[in-house]
């Protein structure tokens, strides 16, 4: 089997570069559409007051929505993707801790558990280890 894939590219560094390209894209779609959620249908004051009733800053939700944007834009264009991955990291481990660890584990969970942010930290992490991969602007 393993011969199989390797004879398609597989495991090639092309097919490396073609991966990281698509989990790129992915995670910008993921954060761009988060950002939209939060400007378009709780409001930008409606997640401030969700961000307060966590015991969190309201500024903080305005300051996290232009991050999700500006960050799945440098995704989008891979624009220093490894450290835009890790950047974004702290977002992530917020939603997964404050918002949704109180929820338990499955993100099925009344009001989502932690199981989606985690894994989305971990997809994040593995973005910054690849880099940008094609068509990246920059490494």
């Amino acid at each position: 089997m393993t011969n199989l894939l390797a004879t398609f590219g597989f495991g090639s560094e092309t097919a490396i570069a073609a991966a990281a390209l698509v989990l790129r894209l992915a995670l910008a779609g993921l954060f761009l559409a988060h950002a939209w959620l939060k400007i378009f249908v709780f409001t930008p004051a409606g997640a401030a007051g969700y961000f307060q009733s966590l015991g969190l800053p309201g500024a903080l939700a305005y300051v996290t929505i232009a991050v999700e944007i500006l960050g799945a834009l440098a995704l989008l264009l891979g624009f220093q993707t490894s450290l835009v991955a890790l950047a974004l990291i702290p977002v992530l481990l917020g939603a997964a801790i404050l918002a949704h660890g109180p929820n338990g584990f499955w993100f099925t969970n009344a009001n989502g558990g932690w199981e989606y942010p985690a894994f989305w930290t971990v997809a994040l992490f593995v973005q910054a280890l690849l880099g940008g991969g094609l068509l990246a602007l920059t490494k």
